[in-house]
């Protein structure tokens, strides 16, 4: 199993940047899909991006495409989420998780493992 520790969250005005990291312990992280998602308060749990287990195929939300970037390095146990042009609907808890399904899934459900989440806020 693998444990995401999800950091570099923080306040950021309309239109910046931030990247936030995924750091998973575990020996077996090369063979977990792993994908980002963010809650706002009071709305429901959203797929923000996946990456399969050896990079080669990724997939985004619809708000996200064009905007964010995932990576990640297998060799550090770490998958990336760069996010530019941020907007304040944006703002939200975003949350790392591991799923051991071979396909692509935006289902919250088809993820076995989740990190704490680390907060985004975006000012206008």
């Amino acid at each position: 199993q693998v444990q995401p520790v999800e950091s570099g969250g923080g306040l950021v005005q309309a239109g910046g940047s931030l990247r936030l990291s995924c750091a998973a312990s575990g020996r077996s992280f090369s063979t977990y899909r792993m994908g980002w998602f963010r809650q706002a308060p009071g709305k429901e749990r959203e797929f923000v991006s996946a990456i399969s287990q050896s990079g080669g195929f990724i997939y985004y939300g619809d708000s996200v495409k064009g905007r964010f970037t995932i990576s990640r390095d297998n060799a550090k146990n770490t998958v990336f989420l760069q996010m530019n042009s941020l907007k304040p609907e944006d703002t939200a808890a975003y949350y790392c998780a591991a799923s051991i399904l071979p396909g692509h899934t935006t289902r919250p459900n088809d993820y076995d493992y989740w990190g704490q989440g680390t907060q985004v806020i975006v000012s206008s």
